[in-house]
């Protein structure tokens, strides 16, 4: 995630390169380890911070072949695949449960090509929204799966964050709506859930912004922001 080189961009273009398209991107093999800080400013003035470490542990055996593996320290752990298309998840599993969950179809976090205008879909949910006066709050809750549509908009970006200054860096825009009800004046009112990822050369994930705003009197949402501090 430190720069955009040639052989990047011949493994976008070319047939038979050496390396899956985005592994440049998003590094895969094991001993890296990323440590985020992540912050979400809601609408009623309120804040949350918090740190993420997320660690890559290599290859493991799944029942449909092996697939590289990540955990995070929030008790998640997800296993990858790349190929001619992409980077793609194809499991996860909680500290819940007895084995990893497969999922149904490959989720994507780089498609092919790496090109502006290259575009896929998979799920997302509410991470901000949250209602005003009933519990549980979270939307999240009623609303586990929602459809985002993803669009590479940009190549060779710099982004500066508190790990360093990267440049060569790939956005990503993930763009969804969920219709909710916002209040009696307005109604029933679609609810835009935003997203910007930026990958870099070498390192991968820098910097994530994530935008759900409500400005309704029976909701409230916010912004949620996910900066890489440390990485190795």
């Amino acid at each position: 995630m430190l720069r955009l080189v040639p052989p990047l961009m011949a493994c976008a273009l070319l047939a038979g390169c050496s390396k899956p398209p985005g592994t440049e991107l998003f590094p895969l093999d094991d001993g890296h380890r990323w440590t985020y800080q992540v912050r979400s400013e809601y609408e009623n003035n309120t804040t949350e911070t918090e740190t993420r470490v997320l660690r890559s542990l290599g290859r493991d055996s799944l029942a449909d072949g092996s697939a590289w593996h990540r955990r995070s320290d929030d008790g998640i752990d997800y296993w990858l695949r790349s190929d001619d298309t992409g980077i793609f998840r194809v499991a996860t599993k909680s500290d819940l449960d007895d084995e990893p969950k497969k999922d149904a179809l490959p989720r994507y976090v780089l498609k092919a090509p790496l090109a502006v205008g290259t575009g896929w879909q998979a799920t997302t949910t509410a991470y901000l929204l949250r209602r005003r006066q009933e519990f549980p709050p979270e939307i999240r809750h009623s609303h586990p799966s929602i459809p985002m549509n993803y669009t590479i908009e940009a190549l060779g970006e710099a982004v500066k964050t508190a790990a360093g200054d990267f440049s060569g860096c790939l956005r990503v825009r993930g763009i969804a709506t969920l219709r909710l009800f916002a209040d009696p004046v307005v109604g029933w009112k679609d609810m835009p859930l935003t997203t910007r990822e930026w990958y870099c050369p070498g390192v991968g994930l820098v910097k994530l912004v994530r935008e759900e705003p409500a400005n309704s009197t029976f909701l409230t949402g916010g912004t949620l922001t996910m900066e890489l501090t440390e990485w190795q």
